[in-house]
């Protein structure tokens, strides 16, 4: 693979990797509000009187936690991308490094 080739090819890694660190961040954010929500349903919890309202504060509760669960799972398939990518750009850059070594013993 040439210089620029290379070069486009580490670009294009360095933003996939931008990419999917938003995606996490977002993801990290959703799971933020979803845990605010479940605090706002215990503190709710603790006001009320009727034992039917209880128990369809407890079924809400139970699906904010089964949505984090599945933002987890997406987390951590965004992680593993994250490493397979990072791994990616250290290949690419030894690539780079060698090219230009390769070109400076050239004119040397």
């Amino acid at each position: 693979m040439g210089l620029a080739a290379s070069q486009a090819r580490f670009l294009s890694l360095t933003a996939r990797k931008s990419d999917l660190e938003f995606n996490g961040q977002q993801i990290n954010q959703e799971r933020m509000r979803l845990s605010y929500q479940t605090s706002t349903l215990f503190s709710d919890i603790l006001t009320l009187t009727d034992p039917a309202q209880y128990e369809l504060k407890e079924l809400e509760i139970e699906d904010y936690h089964r949505q984090d669960r599945i933002l987890e799972m997406e987390l951590k398939n965004i992680d593993t991308q994250q490493k397979e990518v990072q791994t990616e750009i250290d290949a690419v850059k030894k690539v780079i490094d060698k090219n230009v070594e390769m070109t400076f013993k050239t004119f040397a």
